[in-house]
């Protein structure tokens, strides 16, 4: 049976953790008195934060690191380790999106989203996974309602979510149900979330990109991961339109095929395209939960 600390007894790293969901968690984690590890590749960015937290009397380090390069995540790992004796929660919620349709979209640009979204999990459950069966812990990675309730224009940042769930599901089943160790596995999956996920996504639209209305605020999933982190779970849906669109994509899937083509054009903001290449391959460095 998992083990689980109090919240404001443990080391938390979060990967992603310059922005949006990552951020938003780091803040909260730190608010009730965890250890925080910020991960993520924009360095200006994770040490003003840790800088921040440190002047409020909070305990939190940065660590720079690209998720699709094993050998940057242990060395956040290392770092946490050397810095506060053990990790009790690790979230992998590193991620990037791409706007545009399958036939257009670039294979070098998806195998790099792969490489973010997919890998950069595999990656950091396998590297923590060692120290969080040491004592217990959490094991939270970040999926999306897109894992099983799918839209056009996303469809190729759907199908690495998809991935994402498929290796937390088999994985928890190897770790909780046939090792028998003191960790939970857990998938989160928000709906819409009010973060800067379209300005940083890879955009082959000529449009500027939105997500589908209605959002939800960041801190809601965050509330949800640190519950995770203090209490377990398995798959967590967070927002009601998560829900409701994985439910009728469940029981009614032409219906929901034929709704989410509906939705298509709510993807598209009234506005020319800013910044198509978005972070896919360099760091962001806006430091911003909402988006614009």
């Amino acid at each position: 049976m998992a083990k689980h600390r109090p919240l404001h007894q443990q080391v938390i790293v979060i990967t992603g953790a310059s922005s949006g969901i990552g951020l938003c968690t780091a803040l909260a984690a730190a608010e009730a008195g965890a250890s925080v590890v910020l991960v993520a590749r924009s360095a200006g960015v994770l040490q003003e934060v840790a800088d921040l937290l440190t002047t409020q009397g909070h305990q939190a380090i940065a660590v720079v690191a690209d998720v699709t390069e094993p050998a940057q995540l242990q060395h956040a790992a290392d770092t946490a380790i050397a810095r506060f004796g053990r990790i009790d929660t690790w979230v992998n919620n590193a991620g990037v999106a791409i706007f545009g349709l399958l036939q257009d979209v670039d294979d070098h640009d998806s195998r790099r989203m792969f490489d973010i979204n997919f890998w950069g999990v595999v990656y950091g459950s396998r590297i923590a996974l060692p120290h969080l069966a040491a004592s217990g812990g959490a094991l939270i990675n970040i999926g999306s309602e897109a894992s099983e309730a799918v839209v056009p224009w996303q469809g190729m940042y759907s199908a690495s979510k998809h991935a994402v769930k498929g290796f937390t599901d088999s994985l928890r089943i190897e770790i909780e149900g046939l090792a028998k160790q003191p960790v939970s596995v857990v998938l989160i999956q928000p709906t819409a979330v009010d973060t800067p996920y379209p300005q940083h996504a890879r955009n082959y639209m000529q449009a500027e990109p939105q997500l589908p209305p209605p959002l939800i605020e960041p801190m809601r999933v965050a509330n949800a991961i640190l519950h995770a982190a203090e209490h377990g779970g398995r798959d967590v849906k967070v927002g009601a339109m998560a829900n409701a669109n994985i439910t009728v994509t469940r029981l009614m899937p032409r219906v929901a095929d034929a709704l989410s083509a509906m939705r298509s054009k709510t993807q598209q903001q009234d506005r020319a395209a800013v910044d198509p290449a978005g972070t896919l391959y360099r760091a962001g460095e806006s430091g911003r939960i909402n988006g614009e």
